[in-house]
């Protein structure tokens, strides 16, 4: 038979086979950004009903993300990861075939669907993968396609939808997914001490966790737009984000088989490398929305000027991650995740230093150490945090930690959004109470130049938030305890 699985199949081919996937999925997180106005001019969607393009994907994944420990073990790890990636195909296509709005999210729910799973899944075949001696450089490899991926998203959506049309930014998974999915069947290996599930699905369990992390997710997503707590549908959601969340953790501590195991977070290592990695998420994200729009709205750059001025980041984080396995042995892997927090912090106070006549040569150092940053950040933390893990609860960590990775974000994302929104009106009001009307200045140009500046300020307000996060929470990074194991994996 053509595609019959390989016993002991080379770790090459089955690096390759999951960064497949693992590439397809976050890429499409942020490919489709970019497309969303000329999907609402297309489907006749008013831009509030094209967002939900892009959220009811991230409310798909949030949900899966914590459910990997468990479809894993019910299913099988290659057939648990072949599934969603025929999944995420299939709704791929379906997608790019949509002629109506709502037809369009609900297939983007589907592909978010086999989406949450290929991200903690591809972590933990790869980290079990690789012998202890190499997991510093399988976690290298994994942050090549989790960090590097967001940056390449926006740049071929734009590209696609410029030169082509919207509906190749979900065609081009296609390809990618069959030989994903093909491969996967034939290269990825079950795992023997991973033990299959027995018994009925705790139903309620994953009605409380569903009902929980979409509406939290919600909140996040649209609490700027919906003026937060002034709205009575944030105030229900929060409630019942609250209580199904609560239940939820309760049932699953008090059930014999439980859905999520929660008891992973004993591990003090493990809990202070997700807290650690909720601020990374907070760093990843929340910057990747902002620098954007700062480069375009205050300092007037086009879209193209945005992608280069961004450049220097992704290249940083590649590079960074190749050092990065190299000295590991050499240093205490909690010294190496500190000075990633601390250089983040230092960039991220650098780039809000910049003003109305900043061009992409002052941007570029900046940006350059803070991907090089999220290097060291991103392959001893995750080596350190999984290394405390025990090999069997490896699906279960991975999907909690990319889950508290992708809140981080969102709470990231939700917290500068509203800052931001703030932090204009009172720049403005300060600025414009100040000016006053000068020879040949008219009002239309007092206001914009005002408006500009006000724009600026915010913004530079907005990183250096960032930075004093970051620095704050670098003495908790000597909490952790990387055990024998683990330090023995970062001598890659």
């Amino acid at each position: 038979m053509l595609f019959r699985h390989r016993a002991n199949a080379p770790v090459g081919l089955i690096t390759i086979t999951v960064m497949l996937g693992l590439i397809m999925a976050i890429v499409d997180t942020t490919i489709v950004n970019v497309a969303l106005n000329t999907i609402a001019g297309n489907l006749g969607a008013t831009i509030d009903e094209v967002s939900w393009v892009a959220t009811g994907y991230i409310l798909a994944n949030v949900i899966v993300m914590p459910l990997n420990g468990w479809l894993t073990a019910f299913l099988g790890r290659r057939r648990f990861y072949a599934a969603s990636l025929a999944i995420f195909t299939i709704a791929s296509l379906l997608c790019g075939t949509a002629r109506s709005i709502w037809v369009l999210v609900f297939y983007r729910i589907l592909q978010g669907i086999g989406g949450g799973a290929l991200q903690p899944t591809a972590q933990a075949i790869l980290f079990e993968t690789y012998p202890a001696e190499r997991r510093g450089a399988a976690m290298a490899i994994f942050g090549l396609g989790a960090m590097v991926g967001p940056a390449i998203g926006p740049t071929l959506g734009g590209y696609l939808v410029d030169n082509a049309s919207w509906p190749l930014i979900f065609f081009i998974n296609i390809p990618i997914g069959i030989a994903a999915f093909l491969m996967t069947l034939m290269f990825v290996p079950n795992p023997s001490y991973i033990e299959r599930t027995k018994g009925s699905i705790d139903w309620m369990g994953l009605g409380l966790l569903t009902a929980g992390l979409a509406s939290l997710q919600y909140v996040l997503e649209r609490g700027q737009h919906d003026d937060w707590f002034n709205s009575t549908n944030i105030w229900l959601l929060t409630i019942t984000s609250v209580v199904t969340l609560a239940t939820f953790v309760w049932r699953q501590l008090r059930g014999a088989r439980p859905l999520v195991d929660l008891l992973v977070f004993r591990i003090r290592t493990f809990w202070i490398g997700n807290v650690i990695g909720i601020v990374m998420g907070f760093g990843l994200f929340g910057t990747n929305l902002i620098l954007p729009l700062f480069f375009q709205n205050a300092l007037g750059f086009t879209a193209w000027d945005t992608g280069l001025a961004l450049l220097p980041g992704a290249i940083a984080s590649a590079v960074s991650m190749l050092v990065v396995g190299r000295i590991l042995n050499w240093f205490d892997p909690r010294v190496l995740v500190a000075g990633g927090m601390l250089a983040f912090g230092i960039s991220a106070w650098w780039l809000g230093d910049l003003n109305q006549y900043a061009g992409i040569s002052d941007i570029f150092w900046p940006r350059a150490l803070q991907g090089f940053a999220l290097g060291f950040l991103f392959v001893p933390l995750t080596t350190v945090t999984l290394g405390a893990v025990p090999r069997g609860d490896l699906a279960n960590a991975t999907g909690l930690s990319t889950l508290l990775r992708q809140l981080g974000g969102s709470f990231g994302i939700a917290i500068l959004t509203t800052l931001l929104s703030r932090e204009l009106v009172i720049a403005y009001q300060s600025l414009a109470a100040g000016v006053t009307q000068t020879h040949g200045a008219s009002i239309s140009t007092l206001t914009q130049i005002v408006s500009q500046n006000a724009t600026v300020i915010a913004y530079d307000y907005l990183l250096r938030v960032s930075a004093i996060i970051f620095f704050i929470c670098v003495p908790f990074v000597f909490f952790m305890r990387p055990s024998r194991g683990a330090t023995a994996a970062l001598a890659a």
